[in-house]
């Protein structure tokens, strides 16, 4: 499979912050659907943009914004360093976030090549809970949450969310816990939202996370992939 290589721009948010986000094209087509890929908390960082190009390489045009612009712009945190990061999750608010959901979904929406095309998203770890909520700040046409935290704390946006919603979770995951995520399927489920609930019995935190290797676990990682694929083609196209 040949990596396309992705590549920052700027993009403008209504609160008048600018935003670096990494971008990456599939070289084969003149038209594919886009993704918005969401950070872990440590930032926009290597892995993230390989994140973006392995899904570059599959046929969508992927953006993956730096949420921390308005305190930490361009900053990339180690994985050793939590608590630096943490300081930057926790200035995120709802507006803020909002806002920087429409302004990457702006930007699809003027490319040459995502223009009227379906708009998808995925996150991980922290940016896994924001792609719950740009599922419900967005009309999208799907989303995914790779061991989305504190999802559970949002089950009042259940009834907005837009499009099917993937969750692919580890069953060692000491810090989203077996009681957590039955109260996030029950509220998609009372509120007669179409998902999917994966979970991965042995599989820690960060499962997906190569440059992880306490918690990357690449059979998890392969078939999490391989469902999230069949996913996105199925409500993209």
């Amino acid at each position: 499979m040949q990596m396309p290589e992705g590549a920052w721009i700027e993009l403008e948010a209504s609160d008048g912050t600018s935003m670096r986000a990494w971008l990456a094209r599939p070289t084969d087509r003149a038209k594919a659907s886009g993704l918005i890929v969401f950070q872990e908390v440590f930032g926009v960082n290597d892995h993230i943009q390989e994140v973006c190009e392995r899904f570059a390489a599959e046929g969508f045009v992927v953006l993956a914004p730096e949420v921390y612009h308005r305190t930490a712009p361009g900053r990339i945190f180690a994985y050793d360093d939590y608590a630096s990061a943490k300081e930057h999750k926790l200035t995120l608010t709802l507006a803020g976030l909002e806002a920087d959901f429409k302004a990457c979904a702006a930007w699809f929406n003027q490319d040459r090549q995502t223009e009227g095309m379906a708009l998808g998203t995925i996150g991980y770890c922290m940016g896994g809970r924001l792609a719950f909520l740009a599922n419900a700040m967005l009309p999208l046409a799907c989303a995914a949450s790779y061991y989305g935290g504190d999802i559970h704390t949002h089950l009042d946006l259940v009834p907005k969310l837009h499009g099917p919603h993937l969750f692919c979770w580890g069953g060692l995951d000491a810090a989203i816990t077996w009681e957590q995520r039955p109260l996030v399927v029950e509220a998609l489920r009372e509120a007669k939202k179409p998902f999917l609930d994966f979970v991965i019995s042995n599989a820690h935190h960060g499962f997906n996370c190569d440059l992880r290797p306490a918690v990357y676990s690449g059979a998890a990682a392969r078939q999490a992939r391989g469902l999230t694929l069949a996913f996105l083609h199925e409500h993209l196209g």
